[in-house]
């Protein structure tokens, strides 16, 4: 139902795009005048700024081939998928409230287990009559780390770095709802604070959502295009105590077609790496769960480099159970060959503006990402093993992953951007039913942006 809605809201707004263009002559209203923009979406607004809404989206359609580790018998597989399919809509009223609704036809943006017939990614309200702080309530993503804050439209490699997957629940909604206050200090600082409430597969027995908080700060001194310093710090903390929660540390290792929540993927012969934790983990059996990250960037021209460090500690309620300790992180070398600067907008990047539009912008990239985990409880150690039951993995050192990204892509306009990356990886104390680990993997995506 909720499809035929937004299809018929998307069919109104295309065909008042359309006359917008086909009749000559002046807008009026019975009140303020309106500007309807139609480059890059449909954007209507009234002079005096007080009202607006702008209807775009993005649609990234991706195939990858991988093999090795990246399957069960290490044979090659395929995936193609929409990796995301989002229809936006945005706006103001009253000048200082602003809405964004932005709906996820693919299920395949976030984590697992979407509905099948798409989710609100976000859904949120804000107030900035308080400038420059503002205060944003609904769903929306938790601020942890400069690539999350980067739009995925506008992240260098078609996946963000591998140590995400280590704090995955710090910087995704995972279907809760939440409330931030941000704002910025002069012209080169930004923080952020938010409380959120998670999704019901993480309450307790009452039917208590887990509670979150989250932290970030920036400083970055230069912040034009072409022409940054960035340093952050972040932090995010949650309670598990009181309910029974997926406390599994999982990769994709970079290929999400080995796992997709819609569309082709590798099916029952996809493998991911399991760093630590269990899929159902008691309740009682962990108390605290907490995550820190370190974000640092800087650019020059058309050369950027940037790299995370993060670390979690999920902490064992009582002398039972070991904490489960894990930390990652990424090295990021990006290059346009066309001279065009990396976009930046305080805390995060932004597009590649190609200056040529007849052969548009290429960039080249190169990044490294690492993350490790150490769980003596043996959860990971027994699903990586061979999985016979009684042996003892007490000798099993940390879980490690490597993964190598190279890259082109190809922002053939403001609008459209092409990309192919090859992966390859290689794990420590894991490996397949065949006996691999390590593994190689390709990937496309052909992206629109409206």
């Amino acid at each position: 139902m909720i499809r035929k809605h937004f299809a018929g809201f998307a069919a109104s707004a295309l065909a008042l795009a359309i006359s917008a263009q086909a009749f000559a002559g002046t807008v009026t209203t019975d009140g303020t005048d309106i500007v309807i923009k139609t480059k890059g979406g449909l954007e209507v607004g009234t002079t005096d700024k007080e009202f607006s809404f702008k209807l775009g989206g993005r649609v990234q359609a991706d195939y990858s081939t991988f093999d090795g580790f990246y399957t069960k018998d290490g044979d090659n597989a395929d995936a193609g998928y929409f990796r995301r399919a989002f229809l936006e809509l945005g706006g103001v009223m009253y000048s200082d409230w602003a809405y964004q609704l932005n709906y996820d036809f693919s299920h395949n943006a976030g984590g697992d287990n979407r509905d099948e017939d798409g989710y609100f990614d976000e859904a949120s309200l804000s107030y900035n009559g308080f400038a420059p702080v503002s205060i944003k309530a609904g769903r929306f993503d938790p601020e942890f780390g400069l690539e999350k804050a980067t739009s995925s439209k506008w992240v260098t490699a078609q996946e963000r770095n591998a140590a995400y997957d280590l704090v995955d629940w710090a910087n995704g909604h995972n279907g809760g709802m939440g409330i931030q206050a941000s704002g910025t200090a002069g012209t080169s600082l930004y923080g952020s604070a938010g409380l959120f409430a998670k999704d019901a597969s993480n309450s307790d027995e009452d039917g208590n959502s887990s509670k979150q908080f989250n932290l970030r700060g920036v400083f970055a001194p230069m912040h034009d295009a072409g022409n940054v310093l960035h340093l952050g710090l972040n932090f995010a903390q949650r309670d598990v105590s009181d309910g029974e929660f997926d406390s599994r540390i999982r990769s994709r290792l970079g290929i999400r077609g080995v796992s997709t929540d819609g569309g082709q993927d590798a099916g029952d012969n996809g493998n991911r790496l399991q760093l630590g934790g269990a899929e159902a983990t008691s309740v009682g059996t962990f108390d605290d769960d907490a995550a820190w990250g370190l974000e640092a960037a800087w650019a020059t021209g058309p050369f950027s480099v940037q790299g995370e460090y993060v670390a979690r500690t999920l902490k064992a309620d009582d002398n039972t159970f070991d904490d489960v300790d894990s930390e990652g992180y990424y090295v990021q070398l990006a290059y346009t060959l066309t001279g065009e600067a990396r976009g930046y907008k305080l805390g995060k990047f932004d597009a590649i503006k190609p200056a040529n539009k007849q052969i548009g912008a290429w960039e080249v990239f190169y990044r490294y990402d690492h993350i490790s985990a150490d769980d003596n409880n043996d959860y990971a150690a027994f699903v990586n093993g061979d999985g016979k039951s009684g042996k003892d993995f007490s000798d099993v050192d940390d879980i490690e992953g490597t993964v190598h990204n190279v890259g082109l892509n190809w922002y053939a306009n403001e609008s459209v951007k092409i990309s192919g990356v090859y992966v390859t990886s290689s794990v420590d104390n894991a490996k397949n039913s065949a006996g691999d680990d390590d593994g190689d993997g390709f990937v496309m995506r052909a992206q629109y942006v409206f």
